[in-house]
């Protein structure tokens, strides 16, 4: 509704991480959030290992604060194992996991690796068992950080991973609490359903820590009757609150924390403008008054949008407004003046 004045760990702190699996397209996620926003200090904070990039939630790659990690990190690790053994299990037979941890812990002490690396390290440990598989066996089933310069404004690195107690050089929470985690889902994203928590974590079973918590929550239900679920004192605007234009990223948490989608997205379809399907880029949108109303693209200094439904005149005029800024931002030395709007 209006960017915070916030830093960016107290950022990461109220949305619960936010979603990191490109090196640097959530950049756009942050500057679309704070205050006077440039990228710079957040690429130091990586570099220093106040910040880091690691698997959490649903097994993606998120961008979260060093202390957020050792907590979230240990809860969410039902989830990796999960998508990872459905996805490697059958070669992973007869694998002792503490003799692979130790392995992989052992081979990542000497340098970070990336993924085909450290399978081909750990491969003569474990004869007839399948690298990749084994390289990410490692990757569920302890803690991995990938390591700078990957992820830093303005530069490029191989995805190399590095554990995390030895980057942070603390141990993961020995005690973390569910709860936490469901209450710091609704900070970012309440009022939420039980469903949509689920869906952001890929935890389970989550309606039982929303009834031990319902005492000191807020409950609504929604027009189709469901239970919704708050923080007591979280903001909650007026229905009828104009909201600005907003760019996401691609991967943008608004996106991808609710089980139903349709809050944000309403009833447009990607599929229309030949997103999905062969065509693995996903969308970055574009919302108009808290909808998705166009998909966006900045390519070559020039910033493209496709809007889904005929846009008015003043909501052309705010697009190409916050558009500038986008440009300014993403290519400073490209003129901001250079958006397209490709209706087709």
């Amino acid at each position: 509704m209006r960017r915070a004045p916030l830093t960016v760990p107290e950022a990461l702190t109220r949305l619960g991480g936010l979603q990191a699996q490109t090196p640097h397209t959530w950049y756009v996620g942050l500057w679309s959030r704070l205050e006077d926003y440039t990228p710079e200090p957040t690429a130091r904070l990586l570099t220093d290992r106040a910040i880091v990039r690691m698997a959490l939630m649903r097994s993606t790659i998120h961008l979260v604060t060093a202390d957020d990690c050792r907590w979230l990190r240990p809860l969410v690790e039902p989830v990796i194992v999960r998508s990872t053994m459905g996805a490697f299990g059958r070669h992973l037979r007869g694998i002792d996991r503490d003799q692979l941890v130790a392995a992989a812990l052992s081979a990542l002490a000497a340098q970070p690796m990336i993924f085909s690396e450290l399978g081909r390290a750990l491969a003569p440990s474990f004869p007839g068992h399948d690298p990749a598989a084994l390289a990410q066996a490692a990757r569920a089933w302890t803690p991995l950080v990938q390591v700078p310069p990957r992820g830093v404004w303005g530069r490029s690195g191989r995805p190399a991973h590095v554990p995390m107690e030895h980057w942070l050089g603390v141990p993961v929470d020995p005690s973390p609490r569910v709860e936490t985690l469901f209450l710091r889902y609704l900070a970012a994203f309440g009022p939420a359903t039980v469903r949509d928590a689920q869906q952001w974590s890929g935890l389970t079973r989550l309606a039982e820590v929303a009834d031990r918590l319902r005492p000191s929550l807020v409950t609504f239900r929604d027009t189709e009757g469901r239970e919704l679920f708050d923080l007591p004192d979280a903001p909650r605007p007026d229905p009828g609150t104009p909201a600005p234009v907003r760019f996401l990223y691609d991967f943008d948490n608004l996106l991808l924390s609710h089980a139903d989608r349709s809050r944000v997205v309403g009833g447009v379809d990607y599929a229309a403008q030949g997103w999905g399907g062969g065509n693995m880029e996903q969308p970055r949108s574009l919302l108009v008054d808290g909808f998705v109303a166009a998909t966006w693209k900045i390519a070559g200094g020039v910033l493209t949008v496709r809007p889904f439904r005929r846009l008015s005149g003043p909501e052309r005029d705010e697009i190409a407004r916050e558009g500038a800024a986008l440009v300014a931002f993403h290519a400073p030395r490209a003129d901001p003046d250079n958006i397209v709007f490709r209706e087709d």
